[in-house]
């Protein structure tokens, strides 16, 4: 795989999957695998508990944003839920555990790798999709 050249931006995910259904980096993986891809496209995975999996290689170009050439780079940061339970709507499913740990996650990166809060993005600003299923924009402002 290819190493990452630059690194400017964090997207952020979901993995859209049901409220309190727990999956961890090994899955997604499988999924992913399935798909094509040469690996896990994240970079990081959140579980339930605020647990922080380790995915993809931080310095390798990423698989979870094509739109933009976010993958070339950007770090690629997805929390388990994002769907309501039935799986008909997306839905913030942030435990306060994962919300904890996405921002913490965030925090880390931008100052290993002098990244601003503009540069921080949702899925969603990207693609036609509800993912991350939250405003992330809000989030880093604390609202």
């Amino acid at each position: 795989m290819e190493k990452r050249k630059i690194t400017d931006s964090i997207v952020v995910h979901c993995s859209a999957t049901p409220e309190g259904r727990e999956h961890n980096a090994a899955d997604i993986r499988t999924w992913h695998l399935a798909r094509g891809f040469a690996d896990i496209g994240y970079h990081y995975i959140i579980k339930i508990d605020g647990t922080v999996e380790a995915g993809r290689g931080e310095d390798l170009v990423g698989a979870h944003c094509v739109e933009g050439g976010m993958n070339r780079r950007s770090i690629g940061i997805c929390y388990v839920g994002g769907m309501d339970r039935e799986m008909g709507n997306a839905k913030d499913t942030r435990t306060p555990e994962q919300c904890l740990a996405i921002m913490n996650l965030i925090r880390k990166m931008q100052r290993k790798y002098g990244i601003p809060d503009a540069r921080v993005f949702g899925h969603r600003d990207f693609a036609r999709k509800a993912c991350p299923s939250f405003d992330v924009r809000s989030m880093l402002a604390g609202r």
